[in-house]
This record gives structure tokens, C-alpha cells and sequence, in this order.
């Protein structure tokens, strides 16, 4: 999947000085991968900067070569699980054209790659009150290219008619729903049954 316009704009702003060496970029990725352990584990206030530099293993000057404040390193954060989630999907999805196994094949790939990254997925969610732009941005960027492939699909004749921005925030409400009872609430259930579950209700509704 291509990364749009707003998604560009929007790391621009978040991402900070950017390094001019590969050892650099390494040293950038070593403090966002700690500040993804960190602030998943801790929370966004109850994690400082030098716990994310010590988590990485490097001075805490260095935190400053690259990012200029918490906020910005969480900013990137998030806008970085949107653009893996969309790709993840994107992959899992390719070469599918029936929309209704897409909808299983997509939801499979999202609560896989949720369980994978956990820390990611609750910093989304602490987002709503951390930084509400880069958490819109994160939902609107996924539903602007859901509706787009619930369009397509109803004029394909592979769904019913329908106000396909509904459905998309509707659908992405399952996910999202399915995804916090796996990384929030931990009930351990099987993916496979979950999006068995989930599956029936899209492609069949609870009409008796």
C-alpha cells in the first residue's frame, strides 16, 4: 500500500531530525523501539525520557540528537502502527478478490499483528488523550481506504448496497473491539474463533 500525502506530511512533523548515517538511523530505531516498550508498559506520563534511553542503551543526550520531546517520539509512535497495520492488511489481503474473505483474511492480520505488538496497540488507544490529532489521523487515514475497498466491492456486486462510511467505522469498531479483548483484557480466545465469530456477523448478520 502506498503511504498518502497526509501520511507523509503528518511523519514529517512527528519524525524530528532525521539521521544522515546508517549508524544513526540505527540509534533513531533503537529509541523508538525502546519508547514503544517503554510507554506500552508504563503509560504515556508514568514513562520518562530516561527510561527510554536507558531501555535502548544510550545517554540520554542522544534522545535529544534525534527527537526533541516525549510527545514527538509517541507521536511517531502511532502514526508508525498506522502505516504497519495498513501494510499488514494490504499483504494479507493481496490477490484476494472476494471482498467477504478479504473482510476474514484482513481481520486475521489485524489481531495477528496486534498480538505481536502489543505495546503498540495500547499506545493507539492512550493516543485519544495523549495526542487526539495523531489519534484521528489514525483512524481517518484507515477508514478513508476502507470505504474505498467497500465501494469497489458494492459496485463489484460482492456486497449489498450500503453507506459504505458506516460500514466502515463499523467494521473497523469490530476490530478494534476484538482487538482489546485479546491485548486489554487478555481472555486468551483462539484468533481463529474470534474471527470465526466475527466472520458469521459480517457476511451473515443476527437476523433469525
Amino acid at each position: 500500500m502506498n503511504r498518502s500525502a497526509g501520511d507523509a506530511e503528518a511523519l514529517q512533523k512527528a519524525s524530528g531530525n532525521q539521521p544522515k548515517t546508517a549508524r544513526g538511523e540505527a540509534t533513531r530505531k533503537a529509541i523508538l523501539s525502546a519508547a514503544e516498550r517503554v510507554i506500552g508498559a508504563r503509560g504515556y506520563n508514568d514513562a520518562s525520557i530516561g527510561h527510554i534511553t536507558s531501555e535502548a542503551g544510550v545517554a540520554q543526550g542522544t534522545f535529544y540528537i534525534y527527537f526533541n520531546t516525549k510527545e514527538q517520539v509517541f507521536s511517531e509512535l502511532v502514526l508508525e502502527m498506522g502505516r504497519l497495520v495498513r501494510h499488514t492488511i494490504a499483504d494479507a489481503t493481496l490477490g484476494i478478490d472476494d471482498r467477504l474473505e478479504a473482510e476474514k483474511a484482513g481481520l486475521t492480520a489485524f489481531l495477528e499483528f496486534v498480538c505481536a505488538h502489543p505495546d503498540l496497540y495500547r499506545i493507539v488507544q492512550e493516543a485519544l488523550f495523549v495526542d487526539p490529532q495523531a489519534y484521528r489521523e489514525y483512524y481517518q487515514t484507515f477508514a478513508a481506504g476502507y470505504r474505498s475497498g467497500l465501494i469497489a466491492a458494492e459496485q463489484a456486486g460482492q456486497i449489498s448496497p450500503g453507506d459504505a462510511e458506516i460500514r466502515a467505522w463499523a467494521l473497523m469498531g469490530i476490530g478494534r473491539a476484538l482487538g482489546e479483548q485479546l491485548v486489554v483484557f487478555k481472555t486468551g480466545r483462539p484468533i481463529p474463533e474470534l474471527v470465526a465469530g466475527a466472520y458469521d456477523l459480517i457476511a451473515n448478520g443476527i437476523k433469525p
